[in-house]
């Protein structure tokens, strides 16, 4: 996997919409420099999420983005979508990559250097690091220092994303941090702005040299 890919991680939430669909939002991120996009929907029926990943899948392949499940193995294999993203409490790595096969992407989240350096062994092509700040979408996450964070990432030689609170105020903190991409939820579907808010966020990684 091309660690460009991880640059903007978008992951969606429409709660956090102010108007318009999910796939309105979508697509004017895409439009705007979203790189990486994650379905991530905890309130909605199994038949509901399949029938939107479908949708986004045909919106992210018009723009040559890879669309990845959260959490959901069995969803990422009935859509036909790009890959899936594991937390601790989710399935093995392992497991995952048997099941989806060599070229699909498995992306699992490492607070610590021994959840990180595990993820690596088990096969994950990348991990995602954080909560960097706090966060409305995940309130129990337990936010990272920045040295926890560049100690976590320096322990593999796989990418990381970092995740959590990020948007157009803070993401300059992360400069030189060996971050791979920011992954940004509120920080771009709950502005104003869709595309403003991502073109901001895709300047700021063209000046953090990404």
């Amino acid at each position: 996997m091309k660690k460009d890919i991880l640059k903007l991680y978008l992951i969606t939430d429409q709660g956090a919409l102010r108007e318009g669909t999910l796939y309105e939002a979508v697509k004017t991120a895409l439009e705007n420099g979203v790189t990486c996009l994650q379905y991530r929907e905890k309130n909605k029926c199994y038949l509901e999420k399949l029938e939107e990943v479908k949708t986004l899948l045909e919106i992210a392949r018009a723009y040559h983005v890879p669309l990845i499940i959260n959490d959901d193995l069995d969803l990422a294999i009935a859509s036909g979508a790009d890959g899936v993203h594991l937390g601790q409490s989710d399935s093995e790595a392992s497991f995952a990559r048997k099941a989806l096969g060599p070229d699909k992407i498995i992306g699992i989240t490492a607070k610590t250097i021994e959840q990180a350096k595990a993820a690596e062994l088990a096969g994950a092509d990348y991990i995602g690091v954080g909560a960097v700040f706090k966060t409305q979408t995940k309130t129990d996450a337990k936010a990272l220092s920045l040295d926890e964070i560049k100690q976590v990432i320096a322990s593999v030689n796989i990418p990381a994303v970092a995740i959590g609170g990020i948007d157009m105020s803070n993401a300059g903190m992360l400069k030189n941090s060996g971050v791979a991409g920011i992954a940004v939820v509120s920080g771009i579907l709950s502005q104003r702005d869709i595309g403003k808010a991502t073109q901001v966020l895709t300047q700021w990684n063209r000046e953090a040299a990404l």
